[in-house]
This record gives structure tokens, C-alpha cells and sequence, in this order.
């Protein structure tokens, strides 16, 4: 009977209309996109994900060093560090190994220790152009730049294409001061590797150095277009600026780079050197301060600082200055004197009872002459004849 009175609804069309009209659609539900700032993804989160294999195979040296090279990827050199020694102590044979653990050392700055696991990597058969390229870069931030320059030749010997020997070549050229054959290397890893925003930045501070703005500010220009939060490019194009006689679009320039990276203290120190020429002693202050936390060897920053420090009736810091300008300088009449000078406004300052007791000079007593010993008295006893 129920059947039969659907089949009659459904013959005609005002009846399916009506059924319709008395069981309406669900409503649909809005699209929910997913928030992409929650998401979570990288070499971190890969290496968690391995936790639970390596908990249920602790003894599976692969999972471990796949482990330490994703958290070296992501930053985490200590914890790498602990998975390869971890890895070392179920295979000791393993060059692979001790190459993943001279990377954790370097990462690390534990240049030493970096250099000898390498060493065991090579004794190991290790032979790919990664293990001299590791070397290299290590000598070079040891300051060893003969030793980096043999190990970057063999590299490149490996491998005559690898950008990155080609720019820890040129880094090692600029350090011994041989700036147009270190120019001539950068230029060659640019041309392998175009969008790196580190050889740029090398290039444009490198032709800065060497007065040729023009050509540093293509560089710069090139660099900033790649990597826009680069504070050390917008500093390499501010200082072409400067070079080139625009000194107020510079500091723009400076300024920003600060912005984006405070450790630019280049930036800072030129921004400090500024404000002292315009007598603006609060900002020469702040500028040189910062700058020289970075680099406390910038030409004249300690000078400007302690005078501007000074003038802000600074006294304690501005003394501590210039009893650092006397230890470089030994001998110089200047700082010397302004020691003297500011320690006596200081003591001054202080209330009475934190002032030390003052020193009386007096001349020491003449020493008590002594008698002169007696003589022996002659004798009296006559003499025969």
C-alpha cells in the first residue's frame, strides 16, 4: 500500500516537486582551508618522525645517521652530534660515519675535533670531493689558508665545477689580501651558481673595499632582488652610496639593513661615524656601542664613543674607554692624560663615603748622618832615644 502511493508520487512531476520541496538539501558546508602556518614540515619534523623507528630498531646505525643528518639540516648540531657518536659505537668502520661527525664538529666550531673526524673518514676510504671541501672550509675559518687552499684545489681536482670551492677560494684569496684574484674566483662560482645571495654580498663588499662602487652596486642590486631580507646587501649598497657621493640615501640604506639583521655592525659603525660628524652624541653612543660588541678593533669607534660619553657626563664608561685606548696605545700623551682627568671627576662625584682616602705626599726625612768612627789615639809611651 506504501509502495503503491510513492510509484503515484513519483509519476507525476508536481509530486516530485513537492517531495523535493518538503526534504530539502542539507546545506552545504563552507570550505575550510587549512592554515599554513600551522603546518609543519622541514628537516625538524622529519627527523621526529623517525623517533619511533629508531625506539623500536635502536640498533639500525642507517635510521641514526639519517636522524643526525636531517637535525643537522635543521640546526640542531648538538643533538646530531649525540646520534652519530651513538651510530660510531655500533659501527666504528662506518667513513660515512665520522664524515657525518666532522660536519656535527663544524657545526659546532669545534674546528680541532672537525679536522681529526675527517682524518678518520679519509683513513676510512672515504673518497668523495665533500671530505677535502669540509677540510678546506675548516682550515679556512682556522685562519690556515694555505692548508685551505691545498684542500680546495684537491676539490676542485674532484670536482671542477663546485661552486662552493670556487667562493671559499675566493674568501681565502681576500683574506691574504690578494683581492683581484679573489674577485676572479667569486666571479667564477657566480657564474655556477648565479643566485647565491652570499657571493653576491662577497662581491659587492670586495669592489666596496676596493673603490669600485659601480660595480658593487650591480652585485648588491642583483642580490637584494634574490634575497630580500638581506641586511649585509642592503649594507653593501648603502656603502656604494656613500662612495658615490650620496651620503643621506646611504644611511636610508644602513638603516634598514639594521632592520633586518642587528649583527650588521658595519652598519651601526657607519651610522656612529655619521652622528659624530652631525654632533648627535646620543646616537654615536648607540651606534658605536653595538658596533663595537661586534668588532672592538673599528678605526676611531672607541675614541668616538668615550668622547661622546663624556659629553653626556657619562664619566664611569667614558673612563673605562679611555683606559682601554691607553692599553692599545701605550705611551700616548692624550689618552693618558684623559685617564687622569676623568678618574678625578669620578672620585669627585662619589659621596663620601665611597670616596678612597686621599694621598699625601710627603719628602721622606733626610737619613741621620753618622759619627764618623774614633780614631785610635796615639800612644804616649816615650819613645828610646
Amino acid at each position: 500500500m506504501r509502495f503503491s502511493l510513492v510509484l503515484k508520487l513519483l509519476a507525476s512531476p508536481l509530486s516530485v516537486v513537492a517531495v523535493v520541496a518538503c526534504n530539502p538539501a542539507p546545506a552545504e558546508k563552507p570550505d575550510v582551508l587549512v592554515n599554513l602556518a600551522t603546518v609543519q614540515s622541514g628537516p625538524r619534523v622529519q627527523a621526529d618522525e623517525l623517533n619511533g623507528a629508531i625506539a623500536r630498531d635502536p640498533r639500525n646505525t642507517a635510521l641514526l645517521a639519517r636522524r643526525a643528518t636531517l637535525r643537522l639540516a635543521a640546526g640542531q648540531a648538538t643533538d646530531a652530534l649525540a646520534d652519530v657518536s651513538e651510530a660510531l659505537k655500533l659501527d666504528d668502520a662506518d667513513a660515512r660515519l665520522y664524515f657525518l661527525q666532522a660536519r656535527a664538529y663544524r657545526a659546532l666550531g669545534r674546528l680541532s675535533a672537525a679536522l681529526g673526524a675527517a682524518r678518520q673518514a679519509g683513513e676510512r676510504g672515504f673518497t668523495g670531493p665533500e671530505l677535502p671541501l669540509l677540510v678546506g672550509e675548516t682550515h679556512l675559518a682556522a685562519r690556515n689558508y694555505a692548508a685551505a687552499l691545498d684542500n680546495l684545489d684537491r676539490t676542485l681536482r674532484l670536482d671542477p665545477d663546485q661552486p662552493s670551492a670556487l667562493f671559499y677560494k675566493g674568501l681565502a684569496y681576500a683574506a691574504t689580501a690578494d683581492t683581484s684574484t679573489a674577485v676572479q674566483y667569486l666571479q667564477d662560482a657566480l657564474a655556477r651558481n648565479p643566485r647565491e645571495p652570499e657571493i653576491l654580498h662577497q662581491l659587492a663588499f670586495l669592489l666596496n673595499a676596493w673603490r669600485i662602487p659601480a660595480d658593487a652596486a650591480r652585485y648588491a642590486a642583483l642580490g637584494m632582488r634574490i634575497d630580500t631580507a638581506s641586511g649585509l646587501l642592503r649594507y653593501d649598497y648603502g656603502r656604494q652610496l656613500e662612495l658615490q657621493g650620496r651620503p643621506d640615501s646611504a644611511l636610508w640604506y644602513y638603516r634598514r639593513a639594521l632592520a633586518l639583521d642587528t649583527t650588521v655592525y658595519r652598519a651601526d659603525y657607519r651610522l656612529g661615524l655619521a652622528a659624530a660628524k652631525a654632533r648627535q652624541q646620543p646616537a654615536v653612543i648607540q651606534h658605536l656601542s653595538r658596533a663595537l660588541r661586534r668588532n672592538p678593533r673599528l678605526p676611531q669607534a672607541r675614541a668616538l664613543l668615550a668622547e661622546a660619553l663624556e659629553t653626556q657626563n657619562r664619566l664611569p664608561e667614558a673612563l673605562a674607554h679611555y683606559r682601554q685606548l691607553v692599553a692599545e696605545n701605550p705611551g700616548n700623551q692624550h689618552w693618558t692624560f684623559k685617564v687622569w682627568k676623568i678618574n678625578e671627576r669620578v672620585q669627585a662625584s662619589l659621596p663620601d663615603s665611597l670616596r678612597p682616602a686621599p694621598r699625601y705626599y710627603y719628602r721622606r726625612p733626610p737619613m741621620p748622618v753618622r759619627p764618623l768612627p774614633i780614631s785610635p789615639m796615639q800612644s804616649l809611651t816615650p819613645s828610646a832615644g
